[in-house]
């Protein structure tokens, strides 16, 4: 009788322990995930709650193994934590990419797909047990995704742009013009391409430009607007 007693008490100690390690894991990732949905990007809170969630629940399999290996004489299975994280670490690198959006030129989202990956390692954490440094790791990506991102507004950078104007072939601007208007506006050109299109009659300047201050972008706009000959002019800041 007491043997009994003793055994469901040690299985309700286990399920305690087993859904403290799941719930830790999704308050982590959601606590990631919300500084996400916060600068709006696509995986946000509920991505990110749902792939440290997932990451714990498999490592539960290595950490509690004895509650699901079955039992005998003639039956041996030897668990190796550690092929489990790599191949969730795997798989997660594919969820990561998903992350990763390529607009014309620019690459978004390498910090979200960085997110994401981080958040997996943590939930790996926190299904085996290791409380302390699944914390720390937490509270370190809290800080670099808010923190860090303060800091980086205030450093002095290079402030990068793909550019792109357009003329009517019979009015366009001659190059060295061109690259005066740019240079007022406190730009300096980092690569130049042409493009002649005879089919729509029209002749369109590429290039990628650099500037100390984005600020300079609204002073290019501004004066390619009041350009009568530009028929129509994109630019777009890279960045993650």
């Amino acid at each position: 009788m007491q043997l009994g007693l003793n055994t469901a008490t040690a299985s309700g100690v286990v399920l305690t322990e087993i859904s403290a390690r799941l719930l830790i894991a999704l308050a982590i990732g959601a606590l990631i995930g919300l500084e996400r949905s916060y600068r709006g990007r696509p995986a946000g809170f509920r991505t990110h709650a749902i792939v440290c969630l997932s990451t714990s629940l498999l490592m539960l399999l290595t950490a509690y193994e004895e509650l699901w290996v079955p039992e005998g004489e003639n039956i041996r299975v030897t668990l190796d934590p550690t092929r489990m994280a790599q191949g969730i670490m795997t798989g997660i690198g594919f969820l990561g990419a998903g992350a990763i959006m390529k607009e014309g030129l620019s690459v978004r989202g390498l910090t979200t797909a960085a997110s994401i990956w981080i958040t997996a390692a943590i939930g790996i954490l926190v299904g085996i047990g290791f409380y302390a440094p699944a914390l720390m790791a937490a509270l370190l990506t809290l800080g670099t995704l808010s923190v860090f991102r303060w800091i980086e507004t205030k450093l002095p950078v290079q402030f990068y742009a793909h550019f792109t104007v357009r003329f009517a072939r019979s009015a366009k601007v001659p190059e060295d013009e061109m690259r005066r208007i740019v240079t007022e506006n406190g730009f300096t050109i980092a690569n130049l391409n042409y493009r002649l299109d005879g089919k729509d009659d029209f002749f369109e300047y590429r290039m990628v430009i650099r500037t100390s201050s984005g600020h300079n972008a609204r002073r290019l706009s501004e004066a390619l607007n009041q350009m009568p000959t530009v028929r129509e002019f994109r630019l777009s800041p890279t960045g993650d």
